[in-house]
């Protein structure tokens, strides 16, 4: 199961990359949404861990290249943010987001949320 994490945080990148890697997924890893879209495009992941608030570009407008172009639209993209205001979940599902998730992250949570929607998209 390959599995794009998009974090600019290295802290946050080191510590969920490591955490996923012991669970067998194959993980790619981008500092930025402008090479999140690139390396989704290129790599097809399973799945898309997508942190809102990056560098270049941020993981709104990254969300929506990946939802707007037909190579990548079907790839589940879940928004990972630290800034859980009152909105930000109905903001994230209606630009193309699958799901939400808060930061800090509980692998628990977020495991259960990814299991779901891969198991939705092999149908």
């Amino acid at each position: 199961m390959k599995v794009l994490l998009v974090e600019d945080n290295e802290m946050n990148r080191d510590m969920l990359s490591r955490r996923l890697l012991r669970l067998n997924y194959d993980v790619l890893m981008a500092v930025d949404g402008l090479e999140g879209v690139t390396m989704a495009t290129t790599y097809r992941p399973d799945i898309v861990l997508m942190d809102m608030s990056l560098p270049v570009m941020d993981g709104w407008e990254a969300t929506q290249q990946l939802k707007a172009n037909a190579q990548t639209a079907h790839i589940p993209v879940i928004a990972l943010t630290a800034h859980a205001m009152a909105g930000d979940r109905e903001k994230a599902l209606a630009i193309g987001c699958d799901e939400y998730d808060t930061k800090p992250i509980e692998l628990p949570r977020l495991l259960n949320k990814m299991t779901a929607l891969l198991d939705k998209t092999r149908g």
